[in-house]
């Protein structure tokens, strides 16, 4: 745990992000407990702890910029809590719903979230989100978040459903879709585009991108 600790503080320099007290040390519990879950429940192919820093952790927490202001985070497609629960570290005023179809992702969502401390602000969620909150047992937020869930024109029509008035929709991806791709997508959803920012993870220097949508103004 001692050299992911200093991986991840060596990244989160590297991204000129600062967490709370504690946090480093709450994340590198988590990853450790996703390493220790992940030796008998497949719940990630990343299995090197030095790329669950890179590739899971920092990933998560390069969106701060994003996030930050958000009242409460739907993420879909979860998985095993990402990027939420690295989000709920850094960001000691959100609330998160996580949802996954996948019941052990789920089952460790929970477990993920005691051991990042944040299990207070946390609800985690075994459903198949399909654009009805109200059936799903989902909420209406104001920031829709997901991490390469599926392509960005499908997630914004999903989205969008779970988003309240004056809301986002934050797209993480891994190499960002031309303009015009991203013009459809907003458009199909009845969105607009925000923001969109290119950026390379610390450790690994992988290219990964992250785009806004906001609720088209009539």
């Amino acid at each position: 745990m001692d050299n992911s600790l200093s991986l991840l503080r060596r990244g989160l320099d590297a991204l000129r992000l600062t967490v709370p007290d504690g946090g480093p040390e709450r994340l590198t519990a988590w990853s450790a407990e996703l390493l220790k879950w992940n030796e008998k429940v497949n719940l990630t192919a990343i299995t090197r702890p030095e790329e669950v820093v890179d590739k899971h952790l920092l990933d998560s927490l390069a969106v701060v910029p994003e996030v930050a202001g958000a009242r409460h985070l739907l993420d879909l497609g979860a998985g095993a809590g990402l990027p939420g629960v690295p989000l709920l570290v850094a960001l000691p005023d959100l609330q998160a719903t996580l949802v996954d179809a996948v019941a052990k992702k789920v089952a460790f969502i929970k477990v993920g979230g005691v051991k990042a401390g944040v299990a207070a602000r946390l609800k985690a969620v075994h459903a198949r989100a399909e654009g009805s909150p109200g059936t799903e047992g989902l909420p209406v937020v104001d920031l829709v978040i997901a991490r390469a869930f599926m392509d960005v024109g499908r997630f914004t029509r999903l989205a969008v459903k779970y988003l309240s008035p004056g809301g986002r929709v934050v797209a993480m991806v891994g190499q960002v879709p031309a303009a015009s791709e991203l013009d459809d997508a907003a458009s199909a959803a009845g969105l607009e585009v925000g923001s969109v920012r290119r950026f390379t993870l610390p450790l690994s220097g992988d290219p990964r991108g992250v785009v806004v949508f906001h609720v088209k103004h009539p």
